[in-house]
């Protein structure tokens, strides 16, 4: 009798123990922050899924613009968020964020992707490699929607990032009397891009990756990356000059290709004390990663209108399902890491 209370004793301390070993994040409120465009959505829904399944308690995420969350998570008052893009975003973190704040991870590598894309139709019946051959007549008529005499450019809405470094290759290559921006709203303007492309008509476009443009229309199958005739970056992008030429871009004319912007990482970025207290947290950002065309994949189901919450939970449900060997290993890796 006393062998067998000496057992079940045994195994009613080993019961909690193994629980705390199982979710090691039981009991630690955890802030988590997403940026405001919805292409980052999907990664800070996995990143919140893995945390929950490790213990930790989430309160409602915080969606803010780049600046007040590098603020707000050098305070304290977020703990991470996943939607980091580096260099892109060096310039914004406030100043000495080196003592408050880790960069951890990588959940794309080189997928801050950004550039201009033609079709592969005429890529291939013009030879186009970069926006140089836009000066050509044949060109130059070939993409000519509004018979204007220019090519006609999906670019940037007034006031995005993108569209003063667009205005920049237009000045320094001299382009502006051979293409022509249209500003319109983003989403309504790559629509009817997709739209001419469907009717069998030329494309020329400026996106980023990850973005449901480039699930819409394939790199490789449907496009091409082209290059600028040479990089010669605005003031803001000389910190991240060496990464605005880009190696091993599937669909691209050329390899490595000249993107002419700053090609950036997708990273983690959290709160030191948050990851000092809390290593399965850290050791979970640090081996999340996730494939481009996944992301790709599901901002296309989004902007085909699976775009709320209940669908997103139900992306990541079938996201893991599908790579529940990995997910696996990555719980597992945090559990240890918190022993």
């Amino acid at each position: 009798m006393k062998r067998l209370l000496f057992a079940f004793l045994i195994l009613a301390l080993a019961i909690p123990a193994y629980a705390r070993a199982d979710k090691p994040g039981k009991g630690v409120k955890v802030q988590p922050a997403r940026a405001t465009w919805n292409t980052g959505y999907f990664q800070a829904a996995l990143v919140e899924e893995g945390l929950k399944e490790l213990g930790f308690k989430l309160k409602k995420t915080k969606e803010l613009q780049n600046p007040l969350f590098y603020q707000a998570v050098a305070l304290g008052d977020v703990d991470y968020w996943p939607n980091g893009w580096f260099p892109n975003h060096t310039s914004q973190m406030p100043k000495g964020w080196q003592d408050k704040v880790e960069i951890v991870g990588y959940v794309v590598k080189a997928g801050g992707l950004q550039g201009y894309l033609v079709s592969k139709k005429e890529v291939e019946k013009f030879n186009i490699k970069s926006l140089d051959d836009f000066k050509r007549p044949e060109v130059k008529k070939a993409f000519d929607d509004n018979g204007d005499g220019k090519a006609d450019l999906t670019a940037c809405p007034p006031g995005w990032g993108c569209e003063k470094v667009i205005s920049h290759h237009l000045d320094v290559y001299g382009l502006k009397d051979d293409i022509n921006p249209i500003k319109a709203g983003y989403s309504a303007s790559m629509a009817d891009t997709l739209a001419r492309y469907n009717a069998g008509k030329p494309v020329f476009f400026y996106t980023w990756a990850p973005n449901w443009t480039i699930g819409k229309l394939k790199p490789g199958k449907d496009v091409m990356w082209i290059n600028v005739p040479k990089i010669m970056p605005k003031e803001s992008q000389m910190p991240g000059k060496d990464r605005m030429t880009v190696s091993g871009i599937k669909g691209a004319v050329t390899d490595p290709l000249k993107a002419g912007f700053v090609v950036s990482d997708i990273r983690i970025v959290a709160n030191k004390k948050f990851l000092a207290k809390n290593p399965a947290a850290k050791k979970f950002f640090e081996v999340f990663t996730l494939p481009l065309s996944d992301i790709n994949a599901q901002n296309t189901r989004m902007q085909d209108g699976e775009n709320s919450r209940k669908d997103i939970k139900r992306h990541v449900k079938e996201w893991i399902q599908k790579n529940q060997q990995k997910w696996n290993s990555w719980l597992e890796m945090a559990r240890n890491a918190a022993k």
